[in-house]
């Protein structure tokens, strides 16, 4: 699992633009924890970058 912070890292995003992403069901599926902190699971965010792949012309 990885922290929000680890994944805004990797995707080289900001908290804003992935919030952006999020309330427009665009971003990767989340994990709400109790303290309200958010997890990516290492597979959603593959698959999510996967999605996200244009095919070439």
């Amino acid at each position: 699992m990885l922290t929000l912070v680890e994944a805004l890292a990797e995707l080289r995003m900001s908290r804003a633009a992935f919030y952006r992403l999020r309330a427009r069901g665009n971003a990767p599926r989340c994990l709400k924890l109790p303290n309200g902190q958010l997890r990516i699971r290492r597979n959603d965010l593959d698959t999510w970058f996967k999605d996200c792949e244009v095919p070439a012309c």
